[in-house]
This record gives structure tokens, C-alpha cells and sequence, in this order.
């Protein structure tokens, strides 16, 4: 295995190899089916090399943890809306999560239906292409015109159309509030039903799960905004059974799929 220092190194071994080549960041998302092959360790391709928080930008190597991107932009009251989840607890992995290995398979977390995928903020991406060629796409603005959206296309790709060295990300300002709706005892039908309704409504959910055999609903933002949007759909929800709102729900849970952490045999439908 290859301990790597630099998009030159990358592209260097890259270019001389004779077979293929496994990618591996922290190491946290190699699993299901095997994979053969030499691995590149882009783990040493870390750190911030670029963070406006005016701009609401930060770009990051590919190997960087993604607790240490957390950590910076919570020093300026910021996060990465898209929430990446973290399914360590759920696939028996160990390692820390990189930001190149959240956009290289489009790690998204429960607030995507109402903020939007990792792909929806990846800004710029710099990569190394299947010949070793360098190559950078998109820019570190939020309004740039750079011909085909290579951005979008890196990812979820899953490191099969080239190697990821560096990253552009929208950032936003953290949430000043946070409740969460929960309707207790409901079948997966009037689950389906609960949260169709509270989806389709303008109150703008950013989390909706059936956890338990309870609804759960995610309002968030400024305080006097989510005190009316949650009365709001109280009342639209009323005949859906009981509903109580908690403040301190841990949203994490459903993120990281904490519920299955115990299940040997998992299908993800997309």
C-alpha cells in the first residue's frame, strides 16, 4: 500500500500501474463486494487549504477528516448542510471519515430532501484521471461556468472515473433552532401517510424518519420560524394520532442508521 504526499504522487502512481487500483481515504467504506487490486492511501493528502467563511466556501484535501472540516467551520458558527452520515457503527468499519470518500460516494444524511445531496455543494473538485493526468473542474465560488459539471459527476462515482486530491464545498450558517415532531404508534402505512403529508406541506421539513414505530420531523432554523412552522404541522397532523414536540432528539440515530447497527443483512434501496 502506497502512502501518498501530493497530487503529484498520485498521478505518478497512477500512471505507472499495471493493474487496478483500489482507493482507500479512512478506510471506512470499503466493504461489500471484493475488491482487488493495489491501494492507493490518500490519507496523507489532508488538510484546509482554503476556508472563507464570508464566501461560505472551504476547500479541503481529499484525505482530510471530516471532523476536522466540523471543527473548523464550527469556530464560525457553520456546517455542511448535506449532514454525511457516518455508517461505521453500521458496517463493523473502523478509520475517520474523509471529505474525499463523503463526495467520492455522495454521503448524504436525512436534511438532503430539504437542503440537498453532497453533490448539490460540491463547488470545484481537482482529480486524477485512469492515464495520471491532472485535472480540476468547477471553481471555488458558488457562481462559476466551466463547462461540463465534471463536479457533479465525481460525485457518487465512487472513485471509478479518477482519484479525487482536492474538494470545494458550500458551507452554511448553523441552525438557530431545532425541534422535532414526534407522532408515537403508527403502522408503516400511517407512517408513509404522516410523513408524505408533513413533506408536501410549504413548512419545510429538513429530516423526516419511522423510528420505533414513531414519526419523527425535523424543523430547523431561525427560533420564531420553527415555533410557527411546528404548530403548523401540529395542526395539519392532528388526525394522524398523538403528537408531542422534544427538543433534544438526536438526530444521529437516524443519520448513521443507528437502528441496524445490529442487523447482519442490510439492502439499500435507491
Amino acid at each position: 500500500m502506497d502512502h501518498l504526499k501530493s497530487e503529484a504522487d498520485v498521478a505518478a502512481r497512477i500512471s505507472e500501474a499495471k493493474g487496478p487500483l483500489v482507493v482507500r481515504g479512512g478506510g471506512t467504506r470499503l466493504v461489500g463486494r471484493p475488491l482487488s487490486g493495489d491501494v492507493i492511501d490518500m490519507s496523507g493528502l489532508s488538510g484546509v487549504t482554503l476556508y472563507e467563511p464570508g464566501a461560505l466556501t472551504i476547500v479541503a484535501k481529499a484525505g482530510t477528516p471530516l471532523t476536522e472540516i466540523e471543527t473548523t467551520l464550527a469556530a464560525e458558527n457553520q456546517r455542511l448542510a448535506f449532514e454525511p452520515y457516518d455508517l461505521t457503527g453500521m458496517l463493523g468499519t473502523k478509520g475517520a471519515t474523509t471529505i474525499g470518500g463523503i463526495i467520492a460516494t455522495n454521503a448524504s444524511g436525512p436534511r438532503r430532501i430539504q437542503a440537498g445531496a453532497a453533490r448539490d455543494f460540491a463547488l470545484g473538485v481537482r482529480f486524477v484521471d485512469g492515464a495520471g493526468n491532472i485535472i480540476k473542474n468547477g471553481g471555488r465560488v458558488m457562481k462559476n461556468v466551466t463547462g461540463y459539471d465534471l463536479v457533479k459527476l465525481m460525485s457518487g462515482s465512487w472513485g471509478t472515473l479518477g482519484v479525487l486530491t482536492e474538494v470545494s464545498l458550500k458551507v452554511l450558517p448553523a441552525v438557530e433552532a431545532t425541534t422535532t415532531l414526534v407522532i408515537a404508534d403508527l403502522d408503516p402505512k400511517q407512517a408513509v401517510a404522516a410523513m408524505s403529508a408533513a413533506l408536501g406541506s410549504p413548512f419545510e421539513v429538513s429530516g423526516a424518519a419511522w423510528v420505533g414505530g414513531a414519526v419523527w420531523l425535523r424543523v430547523e432554523g431561525f427560533a420564531a420560524s420553527v415555533e410557527y412552522r411546528a404548530g403548523a404541522l401540529q395542526d395539519l397532523l392532528r388526525s394522524t394520532g398523538d403528537i408531542t414536540r422534544d427538543d433534544t432528539v438526536d438526530w444521529s440515530h437516524v443519520r448513521d442508521a443507528v437502528p441496524l447497527h445490529d442487523h447482519s443483512t442490510i439492502w439499500r434501496v435507491s
